[in-house]
């Protein structure tokens, strides 16, 4: 079994059932993969529902869409490989915003997990299984 986390962007694509994501997401789960968000794109996804010009609509879309989705915590773990992700980008010259980290570390911290992005900048992190969904096929 694979793990999916999607980022925000990402996500965002699947609760509108745009495709190709959402259909990819749909042959994960046939598959007998999860696919989830962590906390940090719950509340950025939350964020944006909040900013929506049609907010309530918005809302509606991604609180149905939950049940459809594991949300993964941010735990000790994940705490831990964020410190080492951070200082090693430090070290390297590679900055990156808290949210990428976070969602690196917590997938990293799940094992067999790949994070799925259109943000090339997460393939930075050493060890990240990093895929675009969003891209057209080849």
């Amino acid at each position: 079994m694979t793990r999916y986390l999607l980022d925000t962007g990402i996500a965002g694509l699947y609760i509108a059932r745009r495709d190709p994501v959402y259909s990819r997401a749909r042959d994960e789960v046939r598959r007998g993969n999860v696919i989830g968000i962590c906390v940090s794109v719950l509340g950025e996804l939350y964020y944006g529902a909040e900013n929506s010009t049609s907010r309530e609509r918005a809302l509606r879309g991604l609180r149905a869409a939950q049940p459809s989705l594991r949300v993964w915590p941010y735990t000790n773990e994940a705490a831990e490989e964020y410190g080492r992700i951070a200082a090693e980008l430090r070290r390297t010259g590679r900055p990156m915003q808290q949210i990428d980290i976070q969602i690196a570390a917590i997938a990293l911290s799940l094992g067999n997990c790949t994070v799925v992005t259109t943000d090339s900048d997460l393939s930075a992190v050493p060890g990240l299984r990093v895929e675009n969904w969003a891209a057209p096929a080849p």
